[in-house]
């Protein structure tokens, strides 16, 4: 299996407020991680790098690989952080407000676990085909499933911004739980708006789909076509290869 991602900061904002991680757990099984922070002054910088690190670590500590009891990992877990993050924005007045999306997944039997709260996306890239895999919760999602605006509106909609469900708002939080089967030659990409924002379904599959380039250097011309088209966002890609492709390098 091949990992990678980076991070970047982007052309216009000050700090960077997206956090992301992978770790594996004493069975191997990985745990990817990636979260868009949000809030004033250096809040959603806390809340993304909180939501990554504690669950990277509590994953580290288990021996997990069945598939319903990582999806219940899941959900406690992802619970758990947001409750951490409610009671550190009420703790400190300098975090009041913070809150995250996250989007997580673990690979276990030839099948993702993906779970997600707000905005941040998982992708299935198969045979050039490009799939999103998590529903965003933001509000123009809202408006795009009832019919109310199309898709074009929706891209330059003003409120586009706005979530419907992340971390730290509430104590109790909604997770989307999903599983799906993986293939040879699949692909899972995930990452903050900051690409989506910037960067259409169509070019990113024109990079995704190159079969003699590594992921390494996909990732990075992801993060760098965001940057170019303005960067008016931080841009976090994290890419999974789950089986090494024949003639791949």
């Amino acid at each position: 299996m091949h990992i990678f991602f980076q991070s970047d900061i982007g052309k216009k904002r000050k700090n960077n407020q997206d956090y992301a991680g992978y770790f594996k757990n004493s069975q191997g099984i990985l745990l990817a991680v990636l979260c868009d922070g949000m809030g004033g002054h250096k809040a959603g910088d806390v809340a993304s790098e909180m939501a990554v690190s504690h669950l990277g670590n509590a994953w580290e500590k288990n021996n997990l690989n069945d598939i319903d009891t990582i999806k219940n990992w899941m959900q406690k877990h992802i619970n758990k952080e947001n409750e951490r993050i409610v009671e550190k924005s009420t703790q400190y007045p300098d975090l009041e407000g913070m809150g995250t999306t996250l989007v997580a997944t673990v690979l276990v039997n030839n099948i993702f676990i993906v779970a997600n709260v707000g905005d941040s996306r998982a992708y299935q890239f198969m045979s050039g085909n490009l799939k999103q895999v998590t529903d965003d919760h933001s509000l123009v999602n809202e408006l795009l499933k009832s019919g109310e605006i199309t898709p074009e509106a929706a891209l330059k909609h003003p409120q586009k911004n706005i979530l419907t469900r992340s971390l730290g708002v509430s104590k109790k939080v909604e997770v989307d739980i999903i599983d799906i089967p993986v293939l040879e030659g699949d692909q899972l990409l995930l990452c903050s708006d900051g690409l989506t924002n910037m960067v259409s379904d169509k070019e990113i599959v024109k990079i995704l789909n190159v079969s003699d380039v590594n992921i390494e250097k996909k990732v990075l011309s992801l993060v760098s076509l965001a940057n170019a088209r303005g960067g008016y966002d931080n841009v976090t890609v994290i890419l999974i290869e789950p089986f090494k492709e024949k003639g791949g390098k």
